[in-house]
């Protein structure tokens, strides 16, 4: 347990190369996530509906500093930045990330909805029937 907590804590683990595939997956996904931002602001601005508009409104943001914070984590582990480079601020930075996510989809559905257009049809027998009496 304490080679664990040593291996997820050490403030300066073992230099990585930017070539490393998954220095580099990460890399790429990050970007992706700061490449994303903007794409999700303009397809937010888009949107006709107000709740979708109002529920993604934060979507663009975090996008852009959830990428931008993971380049960083990125940059400086293959750079050997000491005490940026721990494994556990990837493990921080995860679970935030999964808890945004969580939040997001449970606030989507219990806030997203559309109203039904009503079907009110012309009654032939409204004719007939007793209308209702005005207050005067």
């Amino acid at each position: 347990m304490n080679t664990f907590f040593t291996y997820l804590f050490w403030p300066n683990p073992g230099s990585v190369g930017y070539a490393s595939p998954k220095a580099l997956a990460l890399l790429i996904f990050c970007i992706v996530l700061i490449v994303a931002a903007p794409v999700l602001s303009a397809w937010r601005g888009r949107q006709s509906n107000p709740r979708m508009k109002r529920l993604s409104r934060s979507w663009p943001a975090a996008s852009f500093w959830f990428g931008l914070t993971g380049l960083l984590l990125v940059v400086a582990r293959v750079e050997s930045i000491q005490f940026l480079a721990m494994r556990f601020l990837w493990v921080l930075w995860a679970a935030v990330a999964v808890l945004f996510v969580f939040l997001q989809v449970r606030l989507f559905r219990a806030r997203f909805y559309q109203e039904l257009p009503i079907n009110r049809s012309d009654d032939p027998r409204a004719a007939y029937l007793p209308k209702r009496k005005r207050r005067s």
